[in-house]
């Protein structure tokens, strides 16, 4: 869909924990998050400044700002480990830190100042793809084996009428783009080799688009996988706000529609969050400032073949959602007014931070990094 003001929305990414000592389980650190609802603001510093909150009891999960020494916007996040994590945002810039967000590394590719990155994809700490959103030649997907030291351009869209808005990868060869409807229907692209190439996948497997509908380029997470096969579209601006699944990598779908309220341009759902090929979480709202987003998160039980509301949604709009590393019940909801968990597999949320993020996500070794306005980067400390 087209962004949030003239470029198109995002969807995101990020939380971070730290490893746990042996025998701890993730579901305890989820319950270990009880701290009230406040700022996380370090008092004195700026969005983008890297000193930890104040005024929190020892010991208690919080939010720790690094300092990633820029105000660029970063709506794409790729978090590698609890030390190794890219971002990719405005005016062309992608950062890269390998020592846990204390230094980040400007590896942006040359001559991309003109260019929107919305979504990133790491392999490891030097093989990663960035996705540039835009109309027409503005998509664009880059890619890099040696941590940014040089890029290669391996797509650029030629058709007017496609806007790329999310990427993912099932494995390190096998992935998939998404561009808003061409001639009625999403369009799909595919590499089966690391990025390195990539190819518009056939039309006739897609359902035919709503009116009006698209998908949010808000946090990289509108399109999104789970295994080596299942991936999920997140949708907005139209009637319905819908979810499409394909379980063959893109090549056909079947559409849901979502509570998640939609009708306007601005609505819909912004994220999903698949933590296995059955249970999912979609959240979103409406992204304007000064309008409510009543019903802003829904639960899937079945590979997103059926939606139910939140019982008790996050209070706002919100663009990003992650799971928590090896949790099958806690998860977590960053948007620009805050950020919110869940320990009911997204049934009810509470809100843990006022703090502005865009996305977040989370990795194996039990670290959450989460990125957003103003060059605002955290990583989840305790």
């Amino acid at each position: 869909m087209r962004g949030l003001g003239k470029t198109r929305r995002t969807s995101s990414k990020g939380f971070t924990r730290r490893l746990l000592t042996a025998g701890v389980c993730a579901a305890a650190f989820a319950a270990a998050i009880t701290v009230p609802a406040q700022a996380h603001e370090p008092s004195g510093h700026g969005p983008s400044g890297g000193k930890p909150s104040h005024g929190k009891p020892h010991g208690q999960p919080r939010w720790e700002l690094k300092d990633s020494g820029t105000d660029a916007r970063f709506r794409g996040l790729s978090a590698v480990s609890r030390n190794t994590a890219w971002l990719a945002g405005s005016a062309g810039t992608v950062l890269r830190t390998t020592d846990g967000g204390a230094s980040w590394r400007n590896v942006s590719p040359p001559g991309a100042a003109e260019l929107e990155f919305r979504d990133v994809e790491a392999f490891d700490s030097r093989r990663a793809v960035v996705l540039a959103i835009g109309e027409g030649e503005a998509s664009r997907v880059l890619r890099t084996e040696d941590g940014g030291a040089t890029w290669t351009e391996s797509f650029r869209n030629t058709d007017a009428k496609a806007f790329y808005d999310c990427m993912t990868f099932f494995d390190r060869r096998h992935g998939l783009a998404m561009s808003d409807p061409v001639d009625g229907r999403f369009r799909i692209l595919s590499t089966s080799d690391g990025g390195r190439s990539w190819k518009v996948l056939p039309a006739a497997g897609m359902p035919a688009a709503q009116q009006g509908e698209a998908g949010f380029a808000a946090s990289g997470q509108c399109l999104v996988g789970s295994g080596p096969r299942d991936v999920w579209l997140a949708t907005g601006g139209a009637p319905r706000a819908r979810v499409l699944h394909s379980a063959d990598r893109g090549l056909t779908w079947t559409a849901t529609d979502t509570p998640v309220p939609a009708g306007d341009p601005a609505r819909g759902v912004f994220a999903l969050a698949f933590r296995d090929r059955t249970h999912g979480i979609a959240v979103g709202g409406d992204y304007r400032a000064d309008q409510a987003s009543p019903e802003a998160a829904a639960v899937s039980g079945d590979g997103g073949r059926t939606w139910a509301p939140a019982t008790t949604p996050p209070p706002a709009y919100r663009s990003g959602v992650a799971w928590l590393p090896h949790s099958r019940t806690s998860a977590l909801a960053v948007g620009p007014t805050g950020t919110d968990l869940t320990t009911d597999s997204g049934r009810t949320w509470r809100t843990l931070d006022t703090g502005s993020y865009d996305t977040v996500d989370c990795t194996s070794d039990l670290a959450c990094w989460a990125s957003g306005e103003k060059g605002r980067v955290a990583r989840l400390a305790r």
